[in-house]
């Protein structure tokens, strides 16, 4: 363990060019490895206390940007360009192109409806009966328990508190709204401050932990399918079938007989998202804006809807129940972050509705482009022309 050496720090003065430099210069004599295109970047150092320790530079990830495309929100409403940040070719053109689609077709309709950032606590009591008391405690004293909660954050609220009794145990999920924030953090420190509380005046917890498990932080379950946990959204479109057939060369109803035989398939594999790549556009989308990455795990969960309506024309909608993003603090304030956030105005606060409808919509047109190329036998060729694996 004597041998062992340590990352370079610089105290007082650690988020500077010279403490970067001298972590380069150890980590390439450490490795044997030149970092000559990671020392290169725009950012100042010094914008990035709070968001990355021992920084030594960048990795470049190529950004591409797709649309115009035209959204009917309730907040995101126009033409927009899209950044997407990714290395898989072929993608930013399939979403592109189902961007058109959507867009000659009237555009994409999107709904917010619902939202809630959790932390959830676990006490242990003597019995059953005992956590059952405090269930009912809980209840009773909410008002208490969210004055205590919000004296900690200027904009988050707590508006409620869901509780399951197992054994001798009380899983709670405290449901905050966070404002503009996706709000992990917030929820955490809010509750630890208002268990504290409760810790003092309710008798008989013999254990207390500030994360019972069950709020699934940066992993996908079902609770959170159902019980929202970030911005719940709705996007919807209408295709037309003239539309469909000339820039697609697909037809309705073969699309839906397509996502009938694949809702089995999902099934039967166990799919957080039964559509075809939710989680492609939310990736794309939030290396871009400077979201925490993890958290597409949680986001990318769903459920796609396709019907035909009475005149032959295609019903799509997709439901995102977890959309976790915000349009400020974290790493949206980061120079190139911040920089497409501002492409499509949702930087800065009274924001994060907004761009939760443009990252629903633009998982609908992947969902549509990709569909469609499946169904007209176009998805290997498109990737030969346009991806790594061309022959």
């Amino acid at each position: 363990m004597s041998q062992r050496k340590r990352i370079p720090r610089l105290k007082g003065n650690d988020y500077s060019e010279q403490a970067a430099q001298q972590r380069r210069s150890f980590i390439e004599e450490q490795t044997g490895t030149s970092l000559t295109n990671t020392r290169h970047y725009s950012l100042d150092p010094a914008s990035l206390e709070g968001n990355t320790e021992n920084f030594i530079g960048v990795v470049q990830m190529p950004l591409g940007v797709a649309g115009p495309y035209r959204i009917n929100g309730e907040h995101a409403q126009g033409d927009f360009y899209i950044p997407m940040a990714t290395t898989e070719g072929t993608l930013i053109a399939s979403y592109s192109r189902g961007m058109r689609l959507v867009s000659e077709s009237g555009g994409c309709t999107v709904t917010v409806v619902g939202e809630a950032m959790q932390r959830a606590p676990l006490f242990e009591l003597a019995s059953a009966r005992e956590a059952r008391a405090l269930s009912q405690w809980l209840e009773e004293n909410f008002a208490a328990i969210k004055a205590e909660a919000e004296s900690t954050t200027r904009v988050g609220t707590l508006e409620n508190i869901q509780s399951w009794v197992i054994a001798n145990k009380l899983f709670t999920r405290f449901n905050y709204l966070t404002g503009d924030a996706a709000g992990q953090n917030m929820t955490g420190k809010a509750t630890h401050k208002a268990c504290q509380w409760v810790l003092s005046n309710f008798s008989g917890i013999q254990n207390f932990s500030l994360s019972g498990g069950i709020e699934t932080d940066k992993k996908h379950s079902h609770m959170n399918l159902l019980h929202s946990r970030g911005k719940k959204v709705v996007a919807e479109a209408v295709i037309k079938k003239e539309l469909l057939q000339s820039l697609m060369r697909a037809e309705p109803e073969r699309m839906v007989r397509l996502r009938q035989r694949t809702i089995v398939g999902s099934l039967l594999a166990g799919s957080a998202y039964n559509g075809p790549h939710s989680a492609n556009g939310i990736a794309a989308m939030f290396i871009a804006t400077g979201q925490d990455e993890a958290n597409v795990v949680e986001s990318h969960a769903g459920i796609a809807f396709m019907d035909l309506t009475d005149n032959g024309d295609l019903y799509y909608s997709v439901t995102l129940p977890s959309i976790i993003c915000a349009s400020y603090g974290g790493g949206t304030g980061l120079a190139t972050q911040r920089e497409c956030l501002e492409m499509m105005g949702c930087y800065g606060e009274g924001k994060a509705h907004k761009l939760a409808e443009i990252i629903a919509a633009t998982v609908l047109a992947g969902d549509l482009s990709l569909a469609a190329a499946v169904v007209s036998d176009e998805w290997v060729s498109s990737h030969d022309q346009l991806g790594r694996n061309r022959p």
